[in-house]
């Protein structure tokens, strides 16, 4: 069956690790992301065409690190969310 995503009119708290400071963030139509002081980017949200760049068509509810991007020791600097879309300069 497919995931069930909370869809959050309110701010609401968000779970990240405990050492991590966001320097940005962006909202898409359905998805969140934000790139961290250390250059690394979380994402979480409705995942149904990848958006959330961790490899798969996953939704989410809790913020995940892109392992990909910390593979390839790529710094991330900016993130723009789209409809359906993120873009990330590194």
């Amino acid at each position: 069956g497919a995931a069930f995503i909370s869809i959050q009119a309110f701010p609401a708290l968000l779970d990240l690790p405990q050492d991590v400071e966001v320097s940005a963030v962006s909202c898409g139509s359905r998805h969140t992301a934000v790139v961290t002081r250390g250059g690394e980017l979380y994402t979480w949200g409705w995942g149904k065409y990848g958006q959330l760049g961790h490899g798969n068509n996953s939704s989410s509810d809790q913020a995940r690190r892109v392992e990909h991007l910390v593979a390839k020791g790529l710094w991330v600097e900016e993130v723009v969310c789209g409809p359906w879309t993120t873009y990330v300069r590194v």
